[in-house]
């Protein structure tokens, strides 16, 4: 078990510091958009610092895997949620972004629901499923993929509108989420089919299942969609909302998929059913548009004629 809670931990640091590495990556690139997938592989392959970042992150997916063959999904995502501080802290550091009172706030109680999640779980009781039917985990995922591209692109447009507010990346964040979630059920998955005796027959029994396609469709489409989102909005931000929507994601469907039966003691139920819906009622209140940028101190307020 404290394999997993290490591997965790670690896995945490490794995202933190590729988001951030990516993030300021961007900032020196040219505006990518998902309409030019091309051209935004293009440019960021030839940025050391991003390749940089995106090594970071897969050896965070590779640490994962260790996570989800000694951890319940529940008390993974559990410790998943506790990197946004290092998350927020590397992003104020590195690239100099500040956070409103109102996400600190939002921050501190993503952490209590941590905790409330933290709490419900009990070394022993929590059973750590191998597999799932293929069909619930198609039946769960597919619409899941489906929404998130629909909500980024319906961002999309609305980033068009010559009148919009400064959006803060909320509905981005959102919608990455679903296919990071998405992503992290096939990551679990892989991690069951690990457990065949032999490598002949591991990766036999991982071709005939959803998992490495359903790995490479959130894979391609979580590039390109992150990126873009990276580099409009703040990592401070969008980031954390990624995370909670995954973590949420992967420990209720992750939870029901696999068959990693919630707490039975009262306390714990209610403690793990609290986090979860406190962590639902952050991010549903967190502010979707940034302030309007503020006219320079003497600039002359322009009024038609």
């Amino acid at each position: 078990m404290w394999w997993g809670v290490a591997a965790a931990l670690l896995a945490n640091t490794l995202y933190s510091v590729g988001f951030v590495l990516e993030k300021r990556a961007l900032t020196a690139l040219p505006e990518v958009s998902i309409r030019q997938p091309a051209r935004l592989l293009k440019l960021v392959l030839r940025s050391p610092l991003w390749i940089g970042g995106s090594l970071s992150l897969a050896a965070g997916f590779a640490a994962q895997l260790a996570v989800y063959r000694t951890l319940p999904i529940a008390a993974a995502q559990g410790i998943f949620v506790s990197g946004l501080v290092l998350l927020v802290l590397l992003s104020a550091r590195l690239l100099g972004e500040e956070t409103t009172g109102r996400e600190r706030y939002a921050l501190g109680a993503i952490l209590a629901a941590l905790l409330m999640v933290v709490l419900s779980l009990k070394e022993g009781s929590d059973r750590v499923s191998r597999d799932a039917p293929y069909q619930l985990i198609l039946l769960v995922c597919v619409p899941s993929l489906a929404a998130g591209v629909w909500l980024y692109a319906s961002a999309e447009r609305r980033t068009r509108h010559r009148h919009r507010m400064p959006t803060t990346g909320v509905e981005y964040g959102v919608a990455v989420g679903l296919l990071y979630g998405v992503s992290s059920l096939a990551i679990k998955g892989v991690s069951s089919c690990l457990t065949s005796s032999g490598l002949g027959g591991a990766v036999v029994e991982l071709l005939r299942s959803p998992y490495p396609y359903l790995l490479l469709f959130t894979g391609a489409f979580g590039l390109v969609m992150s990126q873009a989102a990276l580099q409009r909005c703040r990592a401070s931000l969008i980031v954390p909302v990624c995370t909670t929507v995954t973590c949420l994601y992967t420990a209720v469907l992750g939870t029901l998929s696999f068959g990693e039966s919630l707490p039975h003691d009262p306390l714990r139920l209610a403690l793990r059913l609290a986090g979860t819906v406190l962590a639902v009622a952050v991010l549903l209140s967190m502010p979707k548009h940034d302030p309007a940028p503020q006219p320079p101190i003497g600039a002359k307020e322009l009024t038609p004629p």
